[in-house]
């Protein structure tokens, strides 16, 4: 589905309004879908995994699930998507995604794997942080 761009300044400018403090405002739920897409496509080609793979119900191998968890976890800490919008935005429940947000946490005492998440963090929010319209 294709946005117009006055509809994506609007989630531009949702989602600025929410990074500002305005903490029950919610995006609608198309566009927590929206950057849930897009957020698997950076983790994608950041890995080098298949989105096909990524976007796949059920179970997958122990190298697409990392990858999706650390997606799972950027969503949820760096673009301040709810646990809730994350689970939606992935096909899963919002339980994988606290699952995956605590494992990934935990994970980031390892030096090099937490470089590896904040280049993944700075990415995101670089390419799907709202900005204010001119």
């Amino acid at each position: 589905m294709l946005q117009t761009s006055r509809q994506t300044e609007q989630n531009h400018s949702d989602l600025a309004q929410r990074s500002n403090g305005l903490s029950s405002w919610r995006p609608r739920p198309e566009y927590v879908v929206e950057v849930c897409e897009r957020m698997i496509d950076i983790a994608a080609a950041m890995f080098e995994v298949s989105g096909r793979e990524l976007r796949e119900p059920g179970r997958s191998s122990s190298a697409v699930s990392r990858v999706r968890q650390i997606a799972m976890y950027v969503a949820h800490v760096s673009l301040c998507l709810t646990m809730r919008e994350v689970g939606a935005g992935f096909a899963r429940d919002r339980t994988t995604v606290m699952y995956a947000c605590h494992l990934i946490e935990d994970m980031r005492d390892d030096p090099e794997f937490d470089r590896i998440v904040a280049t993944a963090e700075r990415i995101a929010v670089a390419a799907l942080q709202a900005r204010e319209p001119a």
